[in-house]
């Protein structure tokens, strides 16, 4: 009986868009799930299978322990049976903290402290006296003790060797704050003096400065003491208007809530005063290690541990293998195979000391691949989220073999994918669609892979599909000069990136691609970027506000019915005041779950019944805002709801293939590559003559890969010059000109092997990509 419980059977899912799905999925076989961006994949695996499993996991905790776990609601399924736990590997990027590293999120520095405490030379005291993030600090004082029915003082001492560099406190890097972009000397608090986002005159922010220093003076006019206090002040506790508060200075508030996060996480205009008001530089006395003088000098087989993680990670790897410590040798074994995990599975050119928050999406899932690969789990379900995403054809294959390896141990692994190599390797599939958004939500087809081969869904037909290489190429109208590249990896590179012309930038992961790119190029007049960062915006963002078309429909609105705009945001004066403009109701049922319920007052429409009497063009703003952004671009294009603002922005949607999504749909809900399809739509609005885009195929189907290099085409027939940063051998191949960086990863690459166009690097066979992409065209 118990060996029949071979399937994950699930039965009526409705999450999002799927129409009430039945699946049954094998246990402790790899099965991939396909389809179109938006077709529903997502909805089921993570938003169904794997988010009950989390949540009954959850429920099996205590009620204390529970109220201090995220509260995962129940998904719209009927039935859910033979669930394992799952364990999720997402793209979501690493932690942007600054002291987080490689190293911390992966346990090696955790190893690596054990082993220099141990057998490091000279020995300078326990695992903490290794670690940037713990201080060395001592003390003394008399303590009161009950001894024998007696109360005896005594004096103790106490001191903590820890290894964080006394000067940038653990940091690698010291900042200077300019005072000058922190406030208008001229001006008072009152007269809002600060230039700080969110500090304004009447604000909290400002306001507790009141307590300590004059509110109605300019700021040039203080005392040396009130400076001081204004300033510099250490925390210490007062009243404000019968409120207790904290006081402190402005310098250390600043350096605790703007200086605590990677500044390459912060929201933009964050990241630009940050930019503006402080200096960062590499810290003088630890050399950017974060380490004490101490913690540097001892040392393991010729190196300190500043040096290991300084390494490449391959490099540390041959180096742990030279050690001989035979007290320490299961110690080493532990670190031997974490080092060879890393290389495995394609990281081996990171160092343990990069900033976590610095990793891209597919470097980030594959970091965390790794505690999972030595894991004595089994029978637990692995969910992967496009694994291939950031990797070349070449590093393609091995996370083929590690999905296997994790499938051979008795587990049940889940992949959602559009890459042909891996859903080549399933033992079961299961393809959503037909379409994206209202059009999709079912399941196609379920079967093997020669089945899908053969059906006729869109995965099917597309499933072999090549490209040829282009007969013939643009010319280039110019070139974007590059000499001395020397960003991370680079050595010295120069090279010549033609304009007017479609250039493809390809490589392995880690040779150098983007550091070349956005490390010489972005950064230029005239040049617009469009990486891989996440979109931030909570359930009330939606592709109408985040493109900034909602101002232009809500102006139209108010224009047409005589009131104002603000009734037509459900975040202000229009919101119903049921839900606050959210649409739906959360009720807390104390130790169980929140529940999200429908408004019934607004019925999910989030807005005031008031305000959907004013109509544009026969259609209230709600009901606008539920229209597909193909249906919207229509409707805004003549007539009384003509919109131009808005038309052009739903124009841009519908070219990167975004027509199916609706306009008021919330940003949570998207997928990635959703997501980045609807960052290129805003960027293409940007005036620029230069676009570049890091791997636009992430999250493409198939199909739409042809649609994403029609777009690219029509930018540059348009005049525009753009420059790809992509492994997709469909975009190669489509290229005018190719730049191939190489030969291998980290210190193996960082040079150009080969640059001309995509037929020439197919009949040279020089390079891995050369041989790859002779591969995919089908070159003899």
């Amino acid at each position: 009986m118990a060996d029949s419980h071979d399937r994950i059977r699930v039965r009526g899912a409705r999450e999002n868009n799927l129409k009430n799905v039945d699946v049954e999925l094998p246990k402790r076989r790899l099965t991939v799930f396909t389809g179109v961006s938006g077709s529903g994949k997502s909805s089921l695996v993570f938003g169904t299978i794997a988010a009950e499993s989390q949540r009954m996991i959850n429920e099996t905790y205590s009620s204390f322990v529970q109220g201090f776990m995220p509260t995962l609601a129940r998904p719209d399924v009927d039935v859910l049976e033979g669930l394992t736990t799952a364990i999720i590997v997402d793209q979501e990027r690493m932690g942007a903290n600054v002291r987080s590293t490689v190293g911390t999120a992966t346990d090696a520095n955790a190893l690596l402290r054990v082993l220099f405490s141990r057998v490091g030379s000279p020995h300078i005291g326990g695992p903490q006296a290794f670690s940037f993030n713990v201080a060395s600090v001592s003390g003394a004082g008399a303590v009161t003790i009950e001894r024998g029915g007696q109360k005896l003082k005594e004096r103790r001492e106490f001191s903590i060797t820890g290894g964080q560099c006394p000067r940038c406190e653990g940091m690698g890097a010291v900042s200077d704050i300019a005072l000058d972009q922190l406030f208008d000397e001229s001006r008072s608090l009152a007269e809002g003096a600060l230039t700080i986002p969110g500090y304004t005159a009447d604000g909290w922010y400002v306001r507790i400065f009141g307590a300590v220093v004059p509110m109605d003076r300019p700021i040039a006019s203080f005392t040396a003491k009130q400076r001081q206090d204004f300033l510099y002040a250490t925390p210490r506790k007062v009243k404000i208007e019968n409120i207790n508060m904290t006081y402190e200075g402005l310098v250390p508030k600043i350096q605790k809530s703007f200086l605590s996060k990677d500044v390459e996480a912060m929201q933009p205009h964050i990241r630009a005063f940050v930019e503006r008001a402080v200096t960062f530089q590499t810290c003088p006395e630890c050399g950017g290690s974060r380490l004490s003088e101490a913690a540097r000098s001892s040392k393991v087989g010729g190196i300190s541990i500043a040096d290991a993680c300084a390494m490449q990670i391959s490099d540390l790897a041959e180096w742990a293998r030279g050690l001989d410590e035979p007290s320490v040798e299961p110690l080493l074994g532990a670190l031997r195979a974490l080092f060879d995990s890393f290389v495995e599975i394609g990281l081996g050119y990171l160092s343990l000391d990069r900033a976590s928050g610095s990793l891209s999406g597919g470097e980030a899932q594959r970091t965390k691949m790794i505690r999972h690969l030595g894991s004595s789990l089994t029978d637990v379900t692995y969910v992967f989220d496009e694994p291939t995403v950031g990797l070349h054809p070449h590093d393609i294959q091995r996370m083929n073999a590690l999905l296997l390896r994790l499938r051979d141990k008795g587990n049940t692994v889940l992949v959602v994918e559009h890459k042909p190599e891996t859903i080549a390797i399933a033992d079961h599939v299961v393809d959503m669609g037909p379409l994206a958004g209202t059009a999709g939500g079912e399941v196609v087809y379920q079967g093997s892979l020669d089945g899908l081969r053969a059906s006729t869904t869109l995965t099917g037909r597309h499933l072999d599909d090549r490209v040829s290489v282009k007969s013939a190429v643009r010319s280039p109208t110019g070139a974007l000069e590059v000499r001395g590249a020397a960003t991370n990896n680079l050595r010295g590179v120069d090279v010549d990136v033609p304009l007017g012309v479609l250039v493809v930038v390809t490589g392995v992961a880690g040779s150098g691609k983007s550091s070349l790119i956005h490390g010489s190029v972005a950064g230029r007049d005239g040049v617009v970027a469009i990486d891989q960062s996440a979109i931030k915006g909570s359930r009330r963002s939606n592709p109408a506000t985040y493109t900034g078309m909602l101002d232009s429909i809500r102006t139209a609105f108010a224009k047409a019915n005589g009131v104002k705009p603000a009734l037509f945001s459900a975040n202000s004066e229009g919101a119903c005041p049921n839900c606050n403009g959210a649409g739906v109701i959360y009720t807390d049922l104390g130790p169980m779950a929140s529940v999200a319920t429908t408004c019934e007052v607004c019925e999910g429409k989030r807005f005031d019944a008031s305000v959907l009497e004013y109509v544009l063009g026969g259609k209230d703003i709600s009901e606008v805002l539920a229209m597909p952004a193909a249906e919207a671009a229509e409707f805004f294009a003549a007539g009384e709801s003509r919109v131009p603002a808005a038309h052009a922005i739903l124009r841009r949607l519908v070219d990167v293939g975004l027509g199916y999504v609706t306009i008021g749909q919330p940003l949570t809900t998207l997928s990635g590559g959703e997501r980045q399809r609807l960052k290129l739509a805003v960027s293409m609005g940007q005036a620029g003559d230069v676009y570049v885009l890091d791997e636009p195929t992430t999250g493409l189907h198939l199909a739409d890969v042809e649609n994403l290099l029609g777009l690219l085409d029509r930018l540059v027939d348009s005049g525009k010059s753009v420059i790809v940063i992509e492994h997709h051998q469909a975009v190669m191949a489509h290229a005018d000109w190719i730049i191939d960086v190489g030969p291998g990863a980290g210190h193996d690459g960082g040079t150009i092997v080969f640059e001309g166009t995509p037929a020439e690097l197919v009949a040279a066979r020089s390079t891995l990509t050369g041989e790859h992409l002779a591969a995919y065209v089908g070159s003899d």
